[in-house]
């Protein structure tokens, strides 16, 4: 968020301040959609808080509506009503240049294809939110050294996307999403096109650094193998949510 709106009221929790509030408070999110002149509620009066360095599984089948909560927690789309508040602030009140800034601060992604640049690095793919953001060519280059370390890449960093293995371009992907140590991770279906191998590997490398970096990881994902590593999981039922056990 702004540096300003960080001198909210916190508590320390290892190398991060902690809102003593939820991370994220959603209430009464909504989402419909118009197919073929029918009207879709895809989300319903929807509620959701989700502390700082929580780990959490959102659930289901496909069409159930994980992807529509996924791009509403995640600021890519905007419900049509409800507020969604990060650290006690509506991000939903701020414009689409303000709220693209926050999100590239605050917010990791990772998706199911890695959406790398083929043609570039696995540093040059990793240091693209620092240039981003505007921080500068040096902290970029050494924040996405440091991460690449982290997930195992060390000696991988200067090839290009292209000539890594899948698992390696997903970890780029997971170093590019932690890169600026965003105060939440958002993993949609993070190892859907991997092997079993390699499943397992980011499995443990999400869970390691949820601990690790203090940060919030939502994974939206069918495998309830990955479901199973967190502590909290939640599925959509008639647009709302319900805890899955």
């Amino acid at each position: 968020m702004d540096n300003g709106n960080k001198q909210a009221s916190t508590v320390e929790t290892g190398d991060r301040q902690a809102p003593a509030s939820p991370l994220i408070q959603a209430s009464g999110i909504s989402k419909t959609y118009n197919h073929s002149g029918a009207r879709i509620v895809v989300l319903d009066r929807l509620s959701f808080n989700l502390g700082l360095g929580e780990p959490i599984g959102i659930v289901g089948a496909a069409g159930s509506g994980k992807a529509t909560l996924r791009h509403g927690l995640g600021t890519l789309d905007r419900p049509d009503s409800g507020k969604l508040e990060y650290s006690g602030k509506d991000v939903l009140m701020l414009d689409d240049n303000r709220l693209a800034r926050f999100r590239n601060r605050e917010i990791g992604f990772v998706f199911q294809f890695h959406h790398l640049l083929p043609e570039f690095s696995a540093l040059e793919n990793t240091m693209m939110p620092g240039m981003i953001g505007g921080g500068g060519k040096k902290a970029a280059k050494n924040a996405a050294e440091a991460i690449l370390v982290r997930v195992g890449l060390k000696n991988r960093r200067t090839h290009r996307a292209s000539e890594l293995s899948g698992g390696e371009q997903q970890r780029v992907a997971l170093a590019r999403a932690l890169v600026l140590r965003p105060a939440i991770l958002l993993a949609d279906e993070p190892t859907g096109n991997l092997d079993r191998k390699n499943s397992d590997h980011i499995h443990a490398l999400l869970m390691d650094l949820n601990q690790e970096m203090g940060m919030s990881l939502v994974v939206v994902t069918h495998n309830l193998e990955l479901a199973a590593l967190v502590s909290r999981r939640v599925t959509i039922v008639n647009g709302a949510l319900q805890e899955f056990h």
